[in-house]
């Protein structure tokens, strides 16, 4: 059998020359590397050299490094030249130091081949330990160690991981026949074998490997490194490593340094042990060594939980005087790094040894504890504190979340359902349900829905508000569903392709399980992850989460992006300045006219057959739209408040009216003629006029403000109106019109023209005015283009980057995302998804150029962007750059814009600042 063959990039390597140091020595209580070489050693392997300079008790050992993983990939896998005698020379060192020799039958040297990238990858790539081992050498070192059993539990461990990842076995096999010995033997547990039967167990390890490759297991320690290293290098391109940079964004072009390291062993006895342990508690951040060990055992036990291990805290009483060494070098190595440590050690007849230090992955909870608490005790400073917290990570401490336990225990009880795209974080239990009216009724109950649909539409919403979660079987991360989720701090799972949704039966099938209307399902929107029946929550409130509230206080203080917030009603405007909100930055009208009363009115102004008709139906919605606008400006008192005009195409409203041609033949057909045929002719006919091709570039934003002035006249009497009516209750209203859709100065100038005119009827029909403010979206590149122009008749620009990235890349979000952009993120067409990340080199230079020119003309122009790239970290940062006023994410991303902007601000210059 073949080893295994592992694929790369495409984008070539150059062959490294000759001379290159490729091996890097740490033995006898010196490095060649250190903490800062990680790129070239690896997390590992920097640890490694930076604990022994420090003098604390490392086997001795050399690590190769990700430049001779690159060269090896460049070579079509072959060991670059001159990395061989570089991998002799380093090993006659640690043969010196340890006073033994690899493969020597009576005092051998042992050691382990592990991987290590730049990156904290755990448990991605492969790793061998007892590499050395033969017949002659296992003999020896049982005389050396007077340890029978020992010594072949070191061979058949070998062996068996050897001829897993070296040799790719299944590792079933190894499995199954250590298995059945124990069973024969009729013990529980590893240790209880005796050295005749692991003896027995290494025979028939080795006719497992003959039988599977067809050749004897390799005897020979120097072919066994050169295999070991190799396949520590291949392994950085297996299935799960490359589904783990995906997932993290990491680049495949790092490549892994791989460590040889002298074993040490905690399978010795009952004086042995191995364990893992973290400085800090990597849930919680609490300061408490926290992690697990294993007596009598090797690394591998503690990961594959092959035994249960103890709490840390036990090896105080089991083995107090090394744990008493180990407290100390945990403490000496977290204040070294200034960062929570995950540490490896080994323990081989009560002498302790250091394997590993890394910094420690850790939760949402525990990353912004821990960053407050060094802060506090002197550790890092404030600035070093909001650079340590991921953006996401604050995101993911405001939303419901499900119990992991809990999850752990769905999945063994096999409810788990389907994956689709993580598109709002946060978790959600209640019954499923196929319609956003049964939605409604069923919260009017009391009851938990999750609104499940084949995708969501406009005409949803009320459903979508009414539930605690959505679930779509099409739509991507910037769906319809997804969107207005996040904009609501509902959890949504999206384009889960598995899901058969049939809403005549009420039903939803999925690997052969049915889910009925009523029957209920967990879905996290943080996983992507759809589970059968409830699962209990753990709520957040923010008013709890003192850590970081102040860690918050701190990124105010040093961003200069203000942060405002996208919302829609009062609710939203109360929540997003308790989260930090400095304004709204977009309040969308359109979606106050679809809740449930008032969207037969808006339908009838749409239906109308003329001017006096539309009027008469807009003027029954004025009381409405000035009510919310009323209620918005209690909430934002005195700070600024961005209401864009009507938006979206009028045909958006009338989507139940989708099937009236079927009425009108069904009615045909059954020979009825009376008013009720008629209407449904009228609306028909109205219908086919409103219909569009492409209507996202049709007769929508300020286009339709213009060919139908009576809604905008509407919309201006409810924001003036209800200005003034704050006013008179010493409210300050502070109001600023945006228009959208703007191309050409045209209609910029008649826009103005005719706001300014009902700005003025109102201020004297009420005998008082208010301050207002007058801008415009930039979604078009036109409008990027003529951002000089557009300056001279607006105080305001805020970017619709959505719409912006459509106009300016060609595509349409929504069936784009259905048909290639997740193929061409994947195979690297494009570094990201441009919906979700702002396109810097095409949407930023559009934006540069608005930004440039619209402040050419207005030095302190005003500008902000309201699209969904406002709450994401990578786009703040270049709206930093560009010199930005604000940005105005979704409420729940209001404090992860904060970060954002403070950890801009931190990293680099302003537009300005040039």
């Amino acid at each position: 059998m073949a080893v295994r063959s592992r694929t790369r990039p495409a984008t070539p390597r150059r062959a490294a020359p000759k001379s290159q140091k490729w091996v890097y020595l740490f033995a006898n209580a010196k490095a060649e590397g250190n903490a800062k070489m990680r790129d070239l050693l690896g997390g590992k392997g920097a640890g490694l050299a930076e604990m022994t300079n420090a003098g604390l008790p490392v086997p001795p050992g050399f690590t190769i490094t990700t430049a001779a993983c690159n060269a090896y990939f460049a070579a079509k896998k072959k060991l670059p030249p001159g990395l061989w005698d570089q991998v002799e020379k380093a090993l006659a060192t640690v043969e010196r130091a340890t006073k033994k020799k690899l493969g020597d039958p009576k005092d051998p040297l042992l050691v382990s081949v592990r991987s290590g990238a730049a990156m904290s990858m755990p448990g991605m790539m492969d790793t061998v330990l007892n590499l050395g081992l033969n017949d002659e050498s296992r003999a020896g070192l049982a005389k050396l160690t007077k340890n029978e059993r020992f010594a072949w539990d070191a061979y058949r461990r070998f062996i068996s991981m050897f001829g897993r990842i070296v040799l790719d076995i299944d590792a079933a096999k190894f499995d199954q026949a250590l298995e059945a010995r124990k069973k024969a033997a009729r013990v529980e547990t590893d240790p209880e074998l005796s050295a005749k039967q692991l003896e027995e167990l290494v025979t028939e390890y080795k006719g497992i490997v003959r039988k599977e490759t067809g050749k004897p297991f390799p005897t020979e320690p120097q072919e066994q490194l050169r295999l070991a290293i190799e396949a520590v290098f291949g392994s950085w391109f297996g299935q799960r490593a490359k589904d783990y940079r995906k997932q993290f964004k990491i680049s495949d072009d790092l490549g892994t340094a791989c460590s040889i390291v002298t074993m040490v062993y905690g399978n010795m006895g009952d004086d042995s042990g191995t364990g893992v342990a973290f400085t800090r508690d990597p849930n919680t951040g609490a300061k408490e060594l926290y992690g697990e060990y294993l007596t009598n055992a090797q690394g591998e036990d503690v990961v594959a939980g092959i035994r249960t291990p103890s709490k840390i805290a036990q090896m105080k009483r089991d083995m107090p005087k090394a744990y008493a060494e180990f407290d100390k070098i945990a403490k000496r190595l977290e204040k070294h790094y200034r960062d929570a440590q995950d540490l490896e050690f080994t323990i081989e007849r009560g002498k302790l040894y250091m394997l590993q230090t890394r910094s420690a992955k850790r939760t949402a909870a525990a990353a912004v504890k821990i960053a407050t608490d060094m802060v506090k005790e002197g550790l890092i400073t404030k600035d070093e504190a909001l650079k340590r917290v991921e953006p996401a990570q604050v995101e993911q401490l405001l939303l419901p979340r499900f119990d992991q336990k809990e999850v752990d225990r769905a999945r063994t009880a096999g409810r788990y359902l389907a994956k689709g795209l993580n598109a709002s974080p946060g978790a959600a239990t209640g019954r499923a349900v196929f319609d956003a009216d049964r939605a409604v009724a069923l919260k009017g109950q009391k009851q938990l829905v999750v609104l499940v649909r084949p995708e969501t539409s406009p005409d949803d919403f009320h459903g979508m508000v009414a539930a605690t979660g959505i679930l779509t079987a099409r739509g991507g991360s910037t769906s319809h569903a997804a969107v207005v989720a996040r904009g609501l701090g509902l959890p949504c799972v999206a384009g889960v392709a598995a899901l058969d949704i049939d809403l005549q039966k009420r039903e939803m099938r999925v690997d052969g399980k049915v889910i009925h209307e009523g029957d209920a399902i967990s879905i996290d929107g943080t996983t992507g992850e759809v589970f059968a029946g409830e699962l209990p929550t753990i709520a957040a409130n923010f008013r709890e989460e003192k850590e970081l509230i102040e860690l918050l206080s701190w990124a105010d203080k040093r961003r200069r992006l203000g942060v405002w917030v996208n919302a829609d009603t009062p609710g939203e405007c109360r929540l997003a300045r308790e989260l930090g909100a400095e304004g709204v930055g977009l309040a969308r009208t359109e979606h106050m006219f679809r809740e449930a009363e008032r969207l037969p009115i808006v339908q009838d102004m749409i239906l109308a057959n003329d001017t006096a008709g539309r009027k008469r139906a807009l003027a029954k919605l004025l009381p409405f739209q000035q009510g919310d606008f009323r209620e918005m400006y209690e909430a934002m008192d005195g700070l600024p408040v961005v209401i864009r005009l009507i938006d979206p195409p009028l045909h958006e409203f009338l989507r139940e009216y989708a099937d009236v041609d079927i009425d009108i033949a069904v009615a045909r057909a059954t020979g009825q003629n009376g008013a009720d045929l008629q209407d449904k002719e009228r609306i028909y006919r109205r219908l086919e006029q409103l219909h569009e091709d492409n209507p996202m570039l049709g007769l929508r934003g300020c286009r339709l403000l213009l060919v139908y002035p009576e809604i905008l006249e509407m919309q201006i009497r409810a924001i003036l109106g209800a200005a003034i009516d704050s006013a008179e209750k010493g409210i300050k209203a502070k109001p600023e019109i945006m228009m959208p859709l703007v191309a050409t100065m045209g209609e910029l100038d008649r826009l103005e023209a005719n706001v300014t005119e009902v700005a003025e009827q109102v201020f004297k029909e009420r005998g008082k005015r208010v301050e207002y403010k007058f801008g415009t979206m930039i979604e078009i590149p036109r409008a990027c283009i003529i951002a000089d122009q557009i300056a001279t008749k607006t105080e305001f620009f805020s970017f619709g980057t959505n719409d912006l990235t459509q106009t300016v890349l060609g595509i349409s979000r929504d069936d784009a995302q259905k048909s290639f952009l997740t193929r061409y993120v994947e195979e690297k067409i494009i570094p990201a998804d441009p919906f979700q990340v702002l396109d810097r080199d095409g949407v930023g230079a559009m934006m540069r150029m608005a930004v440039e020119r619209g402040r050419k003309t207005k030095p302190h122009l005003k500008i902000g962007i309201c699209g969904e790239h406002a709450g994401e970290a990578s786009s703040v940062a270049l709206c930093h750059e560009l010199g930005l006023t604000y940005v105005s994410p979704s409420t729940y991303r209001v404090p992860v814009a904060r970060l954002a902007a403070a950890q801009a601000a931190l990293a680099g210059t302003t537009a300005r600042d040039r």
